[in-house]
């Protein structure tokens, strides 16, 4: 069975003062505090378990409090949770006994190993070496999944209530070896916006001019278009926004090691410009109508 701990051993968000920019910050990925439990159930050792982890990105993105913004930051492990999926993408071949009616099984995400409670971490190494009960799977959604996404919801409609529009900025990391298809270009950024859908392409494209402007290569939404956050918080019409920003690994961290690389700090500094640009980008912007999608 799961360990039912805290919500604050769980995540944290870190506020600022006072919240003085329509932005805030989610980093669900970068945890890794591995509960004891799932370690045992788990026959990865300490270092594959943690491949799926987006390293350091809440440290990347560590600015925003000082910039006016909350961050919000998951502490449980992606391989544990991944709260960037529906409640129920479930894969029942990991499970023993029979899942709800309501769990979508059949999603690429769980067809691929990655759905709600993975199968597996990347490079394709299975998590676990026998099935789990179904229970399991619905204490860990019930305990960490649904308290994540109900203080995310808390940021978003606090935000929108202050400032009359709301930004998302969801924090990822992407693996070095990704290439754009048929180009073979490596980009160091990619901006996802579910094509559009779920934030203005100004946004987009005003977060790519930044990035570029301090020398990176940026694509939108290829491959990575944006999660279940993206997708599900974005609305436009409404003057919520939600923008996925993946930063490739290898710019920061030895992927072998996983230990930070000697120029982090200058690709932190690099961040924070470009969260402080986005800042000045959005004070240019009156309300819902003038952020509305393409």
């Amino acid at each position: 069975m799961s360990q039912v701990v805290p919500e604050a051993d769980l995540f944290e968000v870190r506020e600022p003062d006072t919240q003085a920019i329509p932005f805030v910050y989610s980093s669900p990925h970068s945890g890794r505090r591995y509960p004891p439990a799932f370690l045992e159930q788990s026959k990865l050792d300490a270092a594959a378990i943690r491949r799926s982890e987006d390293h350091f990105v809440d440290e990347l993105f560590g600015a925003a409090p000082d910039l006016g913004a909350p961050l919000l930051l998951a502490h449980f492990p992606r391989a544990y949770v991944d709260v960037n999926r529906e409640p129920y993408e479930l894969d029942p071949r990991m499970f023993d006994g029979a899942l709800p009616p309501f769990a979508n099984s059949h999603s690429l995400r769980v067809a691929g190993g990655l759905g709600t409670i993975p199968r597996i971490v990347a490079e394709n190494m299975d998590i676990y070496s026998r099935r789990l009960p179904v229970n399991e799977a619905m204490t860990r959604i019930e305990t960490v999944y649904k308290p994540y996404h109900m203080r995310l919801r808390k940021l978003i409609a606090r935000t929108h209530a202050r400032f009359g529009h709301g930004i998302l900025i969801d924090c990822h990391s992407m693996p070095g070896n990704i290439r754009l298809s048929g180009s073979g270009l490596r980009p160091d950024f990619i901006i996802g916006d579910r094509y559009g859908t779920s934030a203005s392409a100004d946004l987009s494209r005003a977060a790519m001019e930044f990035l570029e402007d301090q020398g990176f290569t940026t694509v939108r939404n290829k491959p990575y278009a944006g999660g279940f956050i993206t997708e599900h918080y974005g609305r436009p019409a409404r003057g919520l926004h939600a923008l996925q920003i993946e930063v490739n690994r290898s710019l920061y961290v030895d992927e072998a090691t996983l230990e930070k690389k000697r120029d982090f700090d200058e690709l932190k500094g690099a961040v924070t410009t470009l969260m402080q640009r986005m800042a000045e980008f959005a004070e240019h912007f009156a309300g819902p109508a003038s952020l509305a999608a393409e």
